[in-house]
């Protein structure tokens, strides 16, 4: 039998029994739409879990801490020591302390950092408005200070751009190392405000680290971001790290694990949408069954006229297969135009209550290739059974059939 006319017979449905044809992809399209919505919804939970997560340079940071212990810490010669480790680019470390900060008359307590620009890189800090510290213009933001988004509701503020370039004021506590009392310490200039982090879990306010060190002795750093040469040494330096006694943390790990966990959801969210696959599935299979009735007599004729039991078989599983590759794209078409606008609706609810839009589905164009090409395979499959049996027909069995 030629192509053509394989194509031909294997359409001829829609023109035949339109209705019944496009109630039984409708059927398809529907659960289909019901995998694509649900592992969907997987996606867009893990996008918004990662999407603060800057790539490249934070992937590549080990957040080095103070073990709880105190055995070792972050001065000046371990931070050295920990720069001149193999396979070790650059870091950045961070002095912190407790402060009361004053704008416009109100006060309030945080933690006053000081940092060089990199370490912003490095932590994959993420702004909200304004811009952070920039390699080689230290000296012209000696006098800035980057706020977190926490920062802003000590004052009652809810538009980031209201403060960014205001004046705040700071007074720092600081231990006397003669008499281990804590004095009260003010830093007598204004800082303009540069930037508003999207912190919104610490309460901090962070200056340049050479700005820091000018008003307050650092005997030992907060923490320190150690930039590793390439993915491959993590591990390695990871491990030396941990050797001279410090706490250490990758944000690579972190992802790897979150990967993995989410990988997990959108597998149980897929078993779910898959029952109702397997029911539009059993829908399908029937109508071939039925189809395979019909056509009995046909089949009878095909076959006397010269149609081999290869070319019945094929027939009837293009058939199928067009009607399951249809009824994926319909699903699709379902699941992606709800997603849309259920994104849309809570975007239009968290505008107006206050919070940030979100991409609640998400749909990689590789997942929705998948489900057109799996959908063909169910079409196939429902239509293995139904192919067989009409190609093993006996001809003048066939033909008799009323």
């Amino acid at each position: 039998m030629r192509i053509q006319d394989t194509i031909k017979l294997s359409t001829r449905m829609f023109k035949t029994n339109p209705a019944r044809t496009w109630l039984t992809i409708l059927g398809m399209g529907v659960g289909t739409a019901a995998v694509v919505m649900l592992v969907g919804f997987g996606f867009g939970l893990q996008g918004i879990l990662l999407e603060q997560i800057i790539l490249g340079e934070t992937l590549l940071s080990l957040n080095v801490s103070n073990p709880s212990s105190r055995a070792v810490v972050l001065d000046r010669e371990n931070v050295q020591k920990l720069s001149q480790l193999e396979n070790v680019k650059d870091m950045a470390a961070m002095a912190s302390l407790p402060a009361l900060v004053t704008f416009e008359g109100l006060t309030g307590n945080m933690f006053l950092q000081g940092a060089d620009p990199p370490f912003f890189r490095y932590t994959g800090t993420a702004l909200e408005k304004g811009e952070l510290f920039k390699d080689g213009e230290e000296e012209h933001d000696r006098d800035k200070v980057i706020l977190s988004a926490a920062a802003l509701k000590l004052f009652g503020i809810e538009d980031p751009g209201q403060i960014i370039g205001k004046p705040v004021r700071f007074r720092v506590f600081v231990e006397n190392p003669d008499n281990k009392k804590v004095d009260e310490v003010a830093i007598d200039k204004d800082f303009m405000v540069k930037g508003v982090s999207k912190e919104n879990a610490a309460i901090t306010a962070t200056i340049l680290l050479s700005e820091f060190s000018s008003h307050f002795s650092v005997p030992s750093y907060e923490r320190a971001q150690v930039r590793v040469t390439a993915a491959d040494f993590l591990t390695l330096v990871q491990d030396k790290i941990i050797e001279l006694g410090f706490t250490v943390t990758a944000l690579s790990k972190t992802v790897d694990q979150a990967n993995k966990i989410f990988s997990g959801v959108q597998g149980v969210l897929a078993a779910f949408g898959g029952i109702a696959l397997i029911v539009s599935a059993i829908g399908m299979f029937n109508t071939m069954t039925v189809t395979l009735l019909e056509r009995t007599n046909e089949i009878g004729v095909m076959r006397t006229i010269g149609a081999s039991p290869t070319d019945i078989r094929v027939l009837f599983l293009s058939e199928s297969m067009v009607v399951g590759t249809l009824g994926g794209l319909v699903g699709i078409g379902i699941g992606v135009s709800v997603g849309i606008v259920l994104n849309l609706l809570v975007n239009i609810l968290a505008t107006q209550f206050g919070g940030v839009s979100i991409t609640l589905f998400r749909y990689p164009l590789w997942f929705l290739l998948f489900i057109s090409g799996f959908s063909g395979v169910v079409g196939f499959m429902t239509g293995v059974f139904p192919a067989r049996k009409a190609s093993k027909l006996n001809p003048l069995d066939a033909i008799r059939y009323k």
